[in-house]
């Protein structure tokens, strides 16, 4: 890809936020007066656990399939593949828009999940051992038929989508000095690092990934797009590889300042934090910002400070596992 031309993908961005406005929350920026007086900093949280769907990918979905409703095939529908919350957002935006599609998810999806898609009315495929074989067989059916594959990051459409959370930050507080993203494929960051950058050339990004799959950060320290195994972790809506040509990578290489990898008991740790402090859900991907906060005071003390909370679709079994031991150490 090309440099990225960052006032054209701006009215891309523009044009996305009225595009969802419809359809998606503009969701609170929240003071977060324990995180600030913890770190001697000025700290806010993005809530995009109050999204619809509870994550941030409503964004991305129902600008991509605005744009594809008016293109010819699309009567044919569209193939996507995500047991999480892509998959729950994308399933919104076809009932919403009236758009045929089908998602597939791996065999080993966990039943919950599964069962949480059907409940909201999706047409699912099972397909292969792992996310990757889900996927790949997802593209060869979608190409096999003519239908369009909708990635949940490799897409520009879907990108600019997320972006529109940018546009949100700097309506409410126009002076930002940092901006904490979870990055998985990058699509979040990729989207949001776009708006701040042009719109707040100052303010700095910084990607936060579990130390257990950095992939992305390994990425573009190689400068180029790598395999790396992942390790389990928390933050599963973050693991996992990278597509090779991914449009993502270009935007993280480029218009990210800062990498911090995050351990599991600081994923943890923040997960507690935010439900004790704020009384608020939060998935692992966004404990990782948390995180990343409490663990680097010295980066961020009397900064003014913006953590984008992802999502809030965590198991209930995972939650009562962390809820169990942060409360045995208090």
């Amino acid at each position: 890809m090309a440099a990225i031309d960052l006032e054209a993908f701006n009215h891309k961005i523009t044009a996305a936020a009225d595009r969802i406005k419809d359809y998606t929350y503009k969701t609170p920026l929240e003071h977060s007066s324990y995180l600030s007086d913890f770190i001697k900093a000025n700290v806010y949280l993005k809530l995009e656990t109050q999204q619809v769907t509870g994550s941030f990918k409503a964004r991305g979905a129902f600008n991509k399939l605005s744009i594809l409703k008016s293109q010819p095939g699309i009567e044919k529908g569209i193939i996507t593949s995500s047991s999480g919350n892509h998959g729950l957002a994308t399933n919104l935006a076809l009932k919403t828009l009236g758009i045929k599609g089908t998602i597939f998810v791996p065999e080993i999806v966990a039943e919950g999940k599964k069962q949480v898609l059907l409940q909201e009315g999706a047409t699912l495929q099972q397909f292969g051992l792992d996310c990757l074989d889900c996927e790949n067989k997802a593209r060869e059916t979608a190409e096999v038929n003519g239908v369009t594959f909708l990635s949940p990051y490799n897409d520009l459409d879907v990108i600019a989508g997320q972006g529109t959370i940018g546009l949100e930050i700097l309506e409410k507080l126009p002076s930002v000095d940092y901006v904490l993203v979870p990055v998985g494929g990058g699509g979040l960051i990729a989207g949001i690092a776009a708006y701040m950058k042009y719109k707040s050339p100052k303010t700095k990004i910084v990607g936060v990934q579990p130390a257990n799959s950095k992939v992305m950060y390994e990425s573009v320290k190689a400068g180029k797009i790598i395999y790396e195994e992942s390790l389990e972790t928390l933050s599963d809506g973050t693991a996992g590889g990278i597509e090779e040509d991914s449009v993502t990578f270009p935007f993280c290489r480029d218009l990210v300042d800062d990498w911090i990898m995050v351990a599991e008991e600081d994923i943890s740790r923040g997960i507690y934090t935010i439900l004790e402090k704020h009384h608020k859900l939060i998935e692992g991907a966004a404990g990782c910002a948390v995180g990343a906060l409490m663990t680097n005071k010295k980066m961020f003390e009397g900064k003014t400070v913006v953590a984008v909370m992802c999502g809030a679709n965590i198991s209930m079994n995972v939650l009562k596992h962390i809820v169990n031991e942060h409360s045995k150490v208090e």
